[in-house]
């Protein structure tokens, strides 16, 4: 099929291209340093909502949401409309820091739905259009205002393409990286209350005990649910715990909410669910309505950075303010962050189920729509004599969870995420992988996805996975006769 560009013969932008041959001129063009159209290579012409048109005529349901950028789904008519708005009007595109009519629009919304103890006394920097550019100017903004230089920030984060250097990259910077709490592979083998309560205490002593040789730090920073490390959520109680111990040595706390915001969790801000109110939120993604845009918002009294700290040239991008006020306007009235609870836990029951039955998951966590699916080598914690008892019985891969605490965690497998993925997109469904090892396949799909488009999702994953599951069965039998 052809791609159904539209544009002169003879030109660049207009020539009539087969999607492979695109694909190959990518391929030819464009840097290594490309990544989603090695796993995924979809040559997307057409997308509304959950639902992307490639230009081989191929339709497929999109749970990566460009990396959860897109919360209602692509070209939600009230994000169109307020683009077309901005464009109409002749109002200037890029506007510096300027105050513009759509800059006010869009921190009158943002403010009306940040946590009340912080939107009473919040300052909000435009500071790039970029994840990076908001987690290095929290960064300058907690050095700036405690006078300190070093950061603690926690094993599995992500914070931006460029997290390695914003923590280390100023002369007398320092980072100390800390144990995130977790069920599955728990870093002190217990998980649970227990395991996140050793979390606790490794941070506080960190701070307190003099053999820790750490000077107290200009702040801290987590994410309430590391997405791209695994989509593990935090505990709440941890969280407050983390609060408690930054405010008591007066340490801001930094809340990453480029991933979590605007409803994914279940909540506006992830940070609610636990009732912490964090010094400094660091926004992107989909606060921008699809296209760039990043802030920070922080107590007022941080609020002692020179002009031109950290700011870009691009931090006045008037269609992004449009379409980010669209957004979170559209989100808080209709309610779908509460829509995001609902239907996220009865995603995760039902993903739960597909554990019970298929070994190779590992373990199924999330919270809202944004949920996890780790993928384990069931070889290495299932007995032949197991596999074969169950295929006798005509269950194939029917097999205990691997989420059974006698047996402890599998292997991770991310050639078997790998492998999901890829026949995920067979079955007309994009998803994406994460995780330390790689091997989480996630589920970022639009806030606004419907019930029915839910249960293909499932179904799909689930073929997806029974394939899977039953290849690696075969193969683990094979090796072993």
């Amino acid at each position: 099929m052809l791609c159904p560009a539209d544009g002169g013969a003879g030109s660049p932008s207009g020539a009539r291209f087969p999607h492979e041959s695109l694909s190959r001129r990518q391929t030819a063009r464009e840097s290594a340093a490309r990544t989603y159209p090695r796993a995924l290579p979809v040559v997307p012409v057409r997308a509304r909502g959950l639902t992307i048109e490639g230009a081989d005529g191929r339709r497929y349901l999109d749970c990566l949401s460009g990396g959860g950028t897109l919360v209602l789904g692509h070209n939600h008519p009230v994000v169109l409309e307020a683009i077309r708005k901005v464009l109409d009007s002749g109002a200037p595109l890029h506007a510096h820091d300027l105050a513009t009519p759509a800059q006010e629009a869009f921190t009158a919304e943002l403010f009306r739905t940040l946590p009340p103890e912080l939107a009473g006394r919040a300052r909000v920097q435009f500071c790039g259009p970029a994840e990076t550019n908001a987690v290095e100017a929290a960064f300058e903004l907690v050095r700036a205002a405690t006078g300190r230089s070093g950061l603690l920030a926690f094993t599995g984060a992500s914070h931006g393409a460029m997290a390695g250097a914003a923590l280390g990259g100023a002369r007398d910077a320092w980072s100390v990286p800390l144990p995130y709490p977790q069920d599955y592979r728990c870093p002190f083998g217990v998980g649970g209350t227990r395991g996140a309560e050793l979390a606790a205490r490794w941070t506080e002593s960190a701070l307190v005990d003099p053999e820790s040789r750490t000077p107290l730090p200009a702040g801290m920073i987590l994410e309430p649910v590391q997405d791209e490390g695994g989509v593990i959520a935090a505990p709440d109680e941890w969280m407050r715990r983390m609060r408690q111990i930054t405010a008591a040595r007066s340490v801001p706390l930094i809340a990453d909410e480029i991933q979590t915001g605007v409803g994914r969790t279940g909540a506006f801000w992830a940070v609610e669910h636990s009732g912490v109110t964090p010094d400094v939120l660091v926004l992107a993604k989909a606060i921008g309505g699809s296209l760039p845009l990043a802030v920070v918002v922080y107590r007022d009294d941080l609020d002692v950075v020179e002009p031109g700290a950290r700011t870009d040239t691009f931090r006045g991008n008037q269609l992004a303010m449009a379409a980010g006020t669209a957004t979170l306007a559209y989100v808080r009235e209709h309610r779908l962050a509460e829509r995001a609870a609902t239907l996220g836990s009865r995603m995760l029951a039902q993903l739960r189920e597909l554990a019970r039955e298929f070994a190779v998951i590992g373990e199924v966590r999330g919270r809202g729509l944004m949920i996890g699916v780790e993928l384990v080598d069931a070889a290495g914690v299932v007995e032949q004599s197991d596999m074969d008892r169950v295929g006798a019985a005509g269950g194939g891969a029917r097999l205990e969870s691997v989420t059974d605490p006698a047996r402890g965690p599998g292997s991770a497998a991310p050639a078997l995420a790998g492998a999901v993925q890829r026949e995920c997109l067979r079955r007309g469904l994009i998803v994406g992988l994460g995780g330390r090892h790689g091997n989480v396949v996630r589920l970022l799909p639009p806030l606004t996805i419907s019930d029915e488009q839910a249960t293909a999702v499932l179904d799909r994953l689930a073929d997806a996975v029974e394939v899977v599951a039953r290849g690696h069965a075969h193969g683990h039998k094979q090796r072993q006769g």
